[in-house]
């Protein structure tokens, strides 16, 4: 397989999917380029080269229609100002044969939003899964998806696929556009190197122990994930609004806390699983309870299990901080995914805070630490910690679908 490393790219023209789904203000400006800046260093090779560089993304779900609201037109200075180049534009993602044929060496071209277009997803648009003409339907817009890539295809002569955010997913742009080029002329770019890398760090070259931080609302939401480092971790916290699932499952009293009433026995499974394989499962014992949702609410401290009525757990305790501390600290390998309160509050962000600061010392003493998810990455952020772990994962559903242990089509198109 073809590594972008060792490629030179003068004289051709290279088409680059990055995930360049980045939040705008109500004005259209970027709250927060991250996904940019993380494209930059294989963007600015394959000009570096002297070669042609066209640009796709998606933004945001327009559901297979135009809407201004989601041009990648917006974000076309920004992306000029980081590149170093007057990036051109292409208003239609599917028109642009001319526009790409005309790029010279050193110039740069960003088309317009693919999901402007259905076949981007593949997804057949305004009828049900249940309606009985459903599978003409998905079986002809496979075949337009493949038309859709195909076109995009023909616009240069190498793809280079480096958007880990949308690697779990068999669009267009991402994985069907890989079969119109051989092998020695698609590749992963140098941010889909190091998530794939970082996400091997953790599954397939673990040093012991490994504590992986699951945290949410839901202990629906991270069934695979769990089930699939059981085999795998010494520690595993689970935190967060899946904390009073598991405290009502064993017979406490959450007051109006968050839980999924019907995953109760899933819990005491986990429960059981971990105790069976040695895991040293780490619950939250003490809470920080709220009379209100809301920053301003009246707070108590009050065992998980023991929560007033009226009254809801929003954030862990210090008991419960101090037991996540512990756990963190000795370990050599770290994932953490997912919040342990509602940390967009300011006054409920001190179990996060400590799940932060313990992994930044860990990292500090050796540890290889991954954070991924968007709320956790959030969270490092808002700490000001993010030069103090290993490595922050861009993808969200991409790198949870990698740690359950599935095959993410993006890469797979890529090295087989």
């Amino acid at each position: 397989m073809m590594t972008i490393d060792n490629y030179n790219f003068a004289g051709k023209k290279a088409i680059v999917r990055v995930d360049f789904n980045v939040p705008l203000d109500e004005n259209g400006k970027i709250t927060d380029d991250t996904r940019i800046r993380g494209a930059l260093p294989t963007l600015k090779k394959i000009l570096a080269d002297g070669g042609a560089l066209i640009i796709m993304s998606h933004m945001g779900k327009p559901k297979g229609k135009v809407n201004p609201k989601f041009s990648l037109k917006q974000i076309v200075d920004a992306v000029s100002e980081k590149l170093g180049v007057a990036v051109k534009f292409a208003p239609d993602c599917a028109k642009a044969a001319d526009a790409a044929a005309a790029l010279k060496p050193g110039e740069a071209l960003l088309l317009e939003n693919l999901r402007f277009y259905p076949e981007e997803e593949g997804k057949p648009v305004g009828i049900d899964k249940e309606d009985p003409g459903y599978k003409d339907a998905a079986a002809a817009m496979k075949a337009s998806q493949k038309e859709f890539a195909k076109t995009l295809a023909s616009y240069a002569d190498y793809y280079v696929n480096d958007a880990f955010g949308t690697a779990h997913r068999r669009h267009a742009s991402t994985a069907v556009i890989a079969d119109y080029f051989d092998a020695d002329y698609k590749m992963l770019g140098y941010l889909m190197e190091k998530e794939v890398k970082a996400v091997d760090n953790v599954l397939s070259n673990i040093k012991h122990p490994f504590t992986a931080i699951m945290g949410g609302s839901k202990v629906s939401t991270k069934i695979g994930i769990i089930e699939n480092l059981m085999d795998k971790v010494d520690n595993l916290i689970l935190c967060g609004g899946m904390t009073y699932t598991f405290a009502k499952a064993q017979g406490g009293k959450i007051g109006k806390s968050i839980c999924e009433d019907d995953k109760q026995q899933l819990a005491l499974d986990i429960i059981a699983k971990a105790k069976a394989k040695g895991v040293n499962l780490v619950l939250g014992t003490d809470c920080v309870a709220a009379d209100a949702f809301a920053n301003d609410a009246h707070t108590q401290v009050v065992p998980a299990n023991n929560i007033p009525d009226g009254w809801e757990g929003l954030d862990a305790g210090p008991e419960t901080q101090k037991a996540f501390a512990d756990a963190i600290k000795g370990a050599k390998t770290i994932l953490w995914n997912g919040p342990a309160g509602v940390f967009e509050f300011d006054n409920f962000t001190a179990g996060s805070r400590a799940i932060a600061e313990a992994i930044a010392e860990a990292t500090k003493n050796g540890a290889f630490s991954l954070i991924g998810g968007g709320d956790s990455v959030a969270c490092i952020n808002k700490f000001g910690m993010a030069d103090q772990v290993s490595y922050i994962s861009t993808g969200g559903g991409a790198l949870l679908e990698a740690i359950e242990g599935k095959v993410l089509p993006g890469i797979a198109a890529i090295k087989g």
